[in-house]
């Protein structure tokens, strides 16, 4: 995108979702490259339904002007032992790596509760001290691992994981090495979880190695916080959207990303009910609003 070096992307999960097989497990990888391409986009990051062999997934791409962006990882840095987690990582950042990739977007599953039937705002799982050393320590270790491919290693704030709030993403990156684990800044987890996402964005623009421009609908929200739902339940019921079809504020996300210098990729990520919200018709209205208020 000329020389403000930021390119746009879409991540599958608006067509397709790997922790709810049942939001949009009928449609095919093809049809949702397709239509990605369609919307205006030109990076996407990996859904199950990807194929594995790089020749293949290379090819489909390309046809449509598209390239891998970024692919998430789970790392149990806190609850397996490092060598277990090392293993799994070497092998994503290969595929990754022969995808065409320069990012790696890793996400402490140890405890998680994002993937569980369990109230998301109580139930989620708060790290010894002892597991935040192992995570911090295994972090710097795998982003070593990933510049050996001139890769970058970013870390994803999640819900229900040990890493959600501002003040845990203050710690995880106050504890890490900054060559060698950036932030995977994403907007929605951040409201979600009652965050201040332009607090965090400008605390921590100079790490911020990849991002995520996920939305929220505030009434859905609200109910979820009221009648204590899972992670699951809140996204099947349409917690989050498209950027602009929401709640958040994103024009001083823009500026801010903008006017820092970042570079690298800006994700729309949705996760949503295809059969509810048509993903190519949400990817439209997302590049649509992108251009409007980013100019890119």
């Amino acid at each position: 995108m000329g020389q403000q070096k930021i390119w746009l992307g879409i991540a599958p999960i608006g067509w397709t979702n790997d922790d709810l097989p049942e939001l949009g497990g009928e449609i095919p990888f093809e049809q949702c490259v397709s239509e990605m391409a369609l919307a205006g986009f030109t990076g996407t990051e990996v859904g199950n339904k990807y194929p594995k062999d790089t020749g293949v997934l290379n090819k489909a791409l390309e046809l449509r002007g598209l390239t891998i962006c970024n692919a998430w990882f789970s790392s149990f840095l806190t609850t397996k032992p490092y060598q277990e987690v090392e293993n799994a990582f070497i092998k994503h950042r290969d595929f990754l790596y022969a995808a065409g990739a320069q990012v790696i977007g890793a996400a402490e599953q140890g405890h998680s509760i994002q993937g569980q039937e369990k109230p998301v705002f109580d139930a989620k799982p708060h790290f010894t001290d002892t597991e935040w050393d192992r995570l911090c320590d295994g972090l710097n270790r795998l982003g070593k691992l990933a510049s050996e491919k001139d890769m970058k290693l970013t870390y994803h704030h999640h819900m229900g994981t040990g890493v959600q709030t501002a003040a845990e993403i203050d710690r995880l990156m106050e504890n890490t090495d900054p060559d060698l684990v950036g932030l995977l800044y994403d907007t929605g987890h951040l409201v979600f979880s009652g965050e201040d996402h332009l607090a965090v964005l400008d605390r921590w623009i100079n790490r911020i190695r990849h991002v995520h421009l996920k939305d929220m609908r505030r009434y859905i929200w609200e109910k979820a916080h009221k009648e204590n739902w899972s992670f699951l339940k809140a996204v099947k019921e349409g917690v989050f959207t498209v950027p602009g079809d929401g709640c958040v504020d994103f024009v001083p996300v823009f500026k801010t990303l903008k006017e820092t210098g970042y570079s690298g990729w800006w994700v729309v990520e949705a996760e949503q009910d295809p059969a509810k919200a048509n993903p190519f018709e949400y990817a439209i209205k997302a590049r649509r609003y992108i251009k409007e208020k980013a100019n890119i």
